[in-house]
């Protein structure tokens, strides 16, 4: 096949590229990228650049905005339905999670601040077929949860003038429970934004600063009115004298679950991640502005999960509108709640759809996806395609699906990432492609993981009793041991020139076996459809995107030309 003709030039080229599918794979999957590459030669690939405007004050702002309206106003609900009270050490679980994660994150955004986020890092660690995968389930993460988000906002709105929500819903008779209510304001509200982030990312900022402020002196209010008005016998007594009774009426398991739920809450500091291409100082502003917009987001979280719980019993709290369903004994609050969501919901979104686009940005960089979503518009110097295309194809999934179908994939494919960015950051630690034999890793990462699933297995099936606490003590026991024999036994082959995670490799293997564990606690339905969506991210790649990547290999459109990198390399500069 020529080297510059294109797989796709005519249905006879296709069939061409088709049968070389396995000289492709061979050569594509697992080929990886350096973080050289993914700022320069890759970068180039937008035309023009994203400007850099941003300080750790504004990544601050992003993550509070981005976490608190999705987190409280969205996942609060159902998973108070599984945890009951202790919904407040389920929002402490998830957040040290996430916190652990942050940190995995925060080590390759400063090393290498690009927009790709996860699939930046995996492209450089597991190669392109890992990166891929990643990419897809983050960017299907993002729409899903943005349509869920501003599903939320309807009744949210409704709640804070007064009208129900259901007059606003079309009810289209013959469709499937759970996609069968048409929701327009979702709709208009997700293209609003998709216009306001396709203007530029400055002015956004300053929005979301401003609406996040607004929201931060509302959380501020239902934390002080909650703690004044409530009871505290809500934290070990149901409404219903028939449902269980407790801090813990679901157990230990109601509240993983229930922490696998909000985890949902944090997929905000990932968005902020993305946006390390557009900071002025990463190694001083991203690992404050991520890791400490994580921190705030956990401490309001438990106290406003908290207040909730004062105010009214977990097994009267809404799935969909849980806090004005908290303060509909004061009308007038009520409003108040309903407006102050609305404003969070607002920056939760502005937040992500940037993110979104910006990931999409990137896997359009690196050809397997078409390119026309990795151009950069010149007057603004956003990703313009990429905004406007996820943005409407958001608003189409907002339009149909109910909320508790869409937080059901959400979560499994947010912990899905979170585990992979985990494994990245040991594996880049400890071999340098080329020079240092990964097995040993590889082993280990495979090992510690495997014993992780055989924790959470035994978690989950094995009855109560001391045979099944001997068991998770060894289990335990085995995990710590494997991961202090590769700490004695294999040195790290590269170090962070700015900013690394601590204990090595200690905290990115609590991320490991926490994402895991939260996994484990997640349905069936769930794993289901994302197998499902898995299988359809393999097809994509083998019928497309390998071929898609191999035609820019071999033109060359990978490769920084001549005389540019120079170019490229001051526009890094802080």
């Amino acid at each position: 096949m020529d080297a510059h003709s294109s797989s796709f030039s005519s249905f006879s080229a296709y069939l061409r590229a088709l049968s070389l599918i396995p000289s492709r794979l061979s050569r594509r999957a697992f080929s990886v990228s350096t973080s050289f590459d993914e700022m320069t030669s890759t970068r180039y690939t937008s035309g023009v650049h994203m400007q850099r405007t941003l300080r750790w004050f504004d990544l601050v702002g992003f993550g509070l905005g981005g976490m608190i309206g999705a987190g409280v106003f969205v996942t609060t609900g159902p998973a108070t339905q599984e945890a009951g009270p202790a919904i407040v050490l389920s929002y402490a679980i998830a957040g040290l999670c996430a916190l652990l994660s942050a940190f995995c994150y925060t080590e390759f955004a400063v090393d290498m601040p690009v927009a790709g986020g996860a699939f930046s890092y995996l492209r450089v660690t597991f190669g392109e077929f890992a990166a891929f995968l990643t990419g897809a389930n983050l960017i299907m993460d993002y729409v899903m949860s943005n349509a869920a988000v501003a599903r939320s906002f309807t009744q949210y709105l409704g709640a804070a003038i007064g009208i129900s929500s259901a007059k606003w819903k079309l009810l289209i008779p013959g469709l499937p429970k759970g996609f069968d209510q048409i929701d327009l304001v979702a709709v208009a509200v997700v293209l609003i934004i998709t216009i306001i982030i396709c203007y530029s990312t400055k002015q956004s900022s300053v929005l979301n600063m401003t609406l996040t402020a607004i929201h931060i002196l509302f959380i501020a209010f239902v934390i002080v009115f909650g703690f004044c008005k409530g009871d505290w016998k809500n934290f070990s007594e149901p409404g219903d004298p028939k449902d269980e009774s407790g801090f813990f009426p679901h157990g230990a398991a109601g509240v993983f679950k229930g922490a696998s739920l909000v985890y949902l809450s944090y997929i905000g500091y990932d968005a902020v991640s993305t946006m390390a291409e557009e900071v002025r100082n990463p190694a001083k502003d991203i690992p404050i502005g991520v890791s400490g917009s994580v921190v705030l987001v956990t401490v309001l979280y438990c106290l406003m999960a908290a207040s909730m719980i004062k105010l009214l019993p977990y097994d009267m709290i809404q799935a969909e509108a849980p806090f004005a369903a908290a303060f509909a004994r004061w009308k007038w609050v009520s409003n108040v709640i309903g407006g102050g969501a609305s404003f969070g919901i607002l920056t939760s979104l502005l937040v992500a759809m940037m993110g979104q686009a910006r990931y999409m940005c990137v896997i359009g960089r690196s050809r397997v996806v078409p390119a026309w979503f990795a151009e950069v518009h010149p007057k603004t110097s956003t990703p313009l395609n990429a905004s406007a295309f996820l943005g409407v194809f958001t608003a189409a999934i907002a339009l149909f699906a109910d909320l508790d179908v869409l937080l059901n994939f959400v979560c499994i494919g947010t912990l899905f990432v979170f585990y992979m960015v985990a494994n990245a950051v040991i594996y880049r630690r400890y071999v340098v492609i080329g020079s240092t034999n990964p097995r040993p890793t590889l082993s280990f990462l495979c090992s510690f993981s495997l014993t992780a699933i055989i924790f959470t297995l035994i978690w989950h099936f094995v009855t109560p009793g001391k045979a099944k606490t001997a068991l998770l003590s060894i289990t335990a026991i085995v995990a710590i041991t494997i991961s202090l024999i590769f700490h004695c036994v294999t040195p790290q082959a590269w170090k962070p020139q700015h900013w690394g995670v601590p204990l090595m490799p200690w905290i990115p293997c609590a991320s490991i076996f926490l994402n895991i564990f939260l996994l484990g606690s997640l349905d069936g339905t769930s794993y289901i459809r994302f197998v499902f969506f898995s299988i359809l991210t393999m097809l994509i790649y083998v019928l497309y995107s390998v071929h898609s990547s191999s035609d820019a290999e071999e033109d060359g459109s990978l490769r920084v030309k001549n005389g540019e990198i120079p170019e490229l390399e001051n526009s890094l500069k802080v």
